[in-house]
């Protein structure tokens, strides 16, 4: 049997910007999308902590070190520039690995930068 757990996550990221005519996707800065352990064009999950909006979209690569979180195309509806988002990527895991499985969770703070890492799912 398989189970769905949470892989890997960007907590309380900040929307730096919003282009509704991209053609779509999530651009990430690639220094948070290694550390948080994403892949280029992997399917997310996004949940706007600040308006509730939750969509599904894809990981595009975005300059390292620039911060930028970047939604485009429809995704730009769905936050503004300065909205708090969390990103997360789910894996299909056999139950025995599930058991002992942990997520990998790169928490945010206001400039994108990095806070922490940690494999708690409950911001400390």
């Amino acid at each position: 049997m398989l189970v769905t757990m949470l892989r890997c996550k960007l907590h309380r990221a900040t929307v730096t910007e919003c282009d509704l005519h991209y053609q779509g996707s999530l651009k990430i800065d690639a220094d948070l999308i290694k550390a948080a352990g994403f892949l280029p064009n992997e399917h997310i999950e996004v949940y706007n902590i600040d308006n509730g909006e939750r969509f599904t979209t894809y990981v595009i690569e975005g300059r390292a070190g620039s911060g930028v979180i970047g939604l485009n195309g429809a995704a730009a509806r769905k936050a503004c520039v300065g909205d708090r988002i969390i990103i997360c990527s789910y894996a299909a895991v056999d139950l025995t690995e599930a058991k002992t499985h942990k997520p990998k969770i790169v928490v945010l703070g206001p400039a994108n930068e990095i806070e922490r890492i940690t494999d708690k799912p409950t911001v400390e």
